[in-house]
């Protein structure tokens, strides 16, 4: 059946959006175009660092975030701004399985050693949601959750209000755009470590704000995987 329906709806390649062809999820020469996150990366966020010396990022040395730790898979540049924008706005739902199977090769082994309980997608307002036609995070997290043996919940973390979008703002400026912008679905988490996935990782304001949320409903730590990260300070 998988191979029936790459024939009739080919799958498009992340990176060129050309049909990548017969069950590959990427076109070969394009996979040189990504810059994956290696190592020397901040403990805390992951963002990848320039010295070998060092172990947190300038934005992390500096603030205090509230989740645990975090991980991505790609740097957020100019190839992954393009491919996650036409994933988000373009319904190109397809990437999401390259997405998690790049995820899965980097972090399967960090997110085995935080021990979750629950993956949580950061939820979009209803209204962008009806306008998108999905959550590009929910949509990673179901798949993530399936490989993993790991549920998902996708009504325990809610959005309350609809906020500006990130990219257009600072830092001070995107945590004031963040208050009260989550809400708990559930007055009580029984699930104690938690994971949250979203698209883009820059400053963690998105992150820290959902965080803050769930360790005051119970939640004992907070995790969180995205599939880019940004430099962020």
């Amino acid at each position: 059946m998988p191979r029936l329906l790459n024939l009739i709806y080919p799958r498009r390649c992340p990176v060129c959006d050309d049909i990548a062809g017969g069950t590959r999820l990427i076109c070969e020469p394009c996979r040189l175009r990504l810059h994956p996150v290696r190592e020397p990366f901040c403990k805390k966020c992951g963002k990848p660092l320039s010295t070998q010396e060092a172990e947190y990022c300038p934005d992390c040395g500096r603030r205090k975030h509230l989740y645990t730790r975090g991980r991505a898979v790609f740097e957020y540049d100019f190839v992954m701004r393009e491919s996650i924008g036409r994933f988000k706005y373009e319904n190109r739902r397809e990437y999401g399985d390259f997405y998690v199977r790049e995820m899965l090769g980097s972090c399967k082994e960090a997110v085995r050693s935080w021990n979750i309980d629950l993956i949580i997608p950061i939820p979009l307002h209803r209204s962008r949601r009806r306008t998108r036609g999905f959550n590009q995070a929910e949509l990673i997290a179901r798949k993530l959750g399936k490989e993993l043996g790991i549920p998902v919940s996708a009504d325990t973390l809610l959005r309350s209000r609809k906020t500006k979008p990130q990219k257009e703002l600072n830092d001070q400026e995107r945590r004031n755009n963040l208050k009260n912008a989550f809400k708990i679905g559930k007055n009580y988490l029984e699930f104690k470590k938690i994971l949250l996935i979203d698209d883009i990782y820059t400053t963690g304001s998105t992150i820290d704000a959902a965080a803050s949320v769930l360790l005051d409903h119970g939640a004992e730590k907070v995790y969180f995987l995205s599939i880019s990260i940004g430099r962020g300070y």
